[in-house]
């Protein structure tokens, strides 16, 4: 067989598989958001990972701001799945910043992903929370490339004046 055709079909399935397992993730995530919902009003904390590994961070809370489960998900792949945090259950989602002692035990992305999920609920909480709209992966790239011719006639600039 062509090698061409070999490769297009390689790539075309694993699209498609790729495809169906991250319809595999939204429906894990969706079954237990659903579950900590019946608990409570839940914050949802997340911290995107373009190189490094996405996290987001599920919290169940009570009307007092005490969280009732507590659940997280990290990593590259589409294989990741929710992993209960037990320290947290019964902790106030208040106090949820990088100075608390169980969040500072956490890797940089969870707690970043914790402190979200923490200023999420503090705005919700105080009405005044709006979802604001997160630019596209490429449009830094874009912004970056119209910036180069700049960026390289100070680099040669300075350079002149110091050589």
């Amino acid at each position: 067989m062509n090698p061409a055709i070999t490769l297009g079909l390689l790539v075309t399935t694993a699209y498609i598989i790729q495809i169906f397992l991250g319809l595999r993730q939204i429906k894990h995530f969706n079954q237990v958001y659903t579950a900590m919902r019946r608990q409570g009003r839940v914050a949802i904390g997340r911290r995107a990972g373009k190189i490094k590994s996405g996290t987001i961070v599920l919290f169940a809370i009570d009307k007092a701001g005490k969280v009732l489960d507590a659940k997280r998900m990290q990593g590259v792949t589409i294989g990741a799945r929710f992993k209960t945090m037990p320290a947290y259950i019964g902790q106030d989602i208040h106090y949820f910043d990088r100075y608390n002692p169980l969040v500072r035990k956490e890797n940089k992305l969870l707690q970043t992903a914790i402190e979200d999920a923490r200023e999420v609920f503090l705005r919700t909480e105080a009405g005044s929370y709006e979802e604001s709209p997160q630019p596209a992966p490429l449009t830094g790239l874009a912004a970056q490339i119209k910036l180069l011719p700049a960026q390289l006639k100070l680099q040669l600039k300075s350079k002149k004046r110091s050589g």
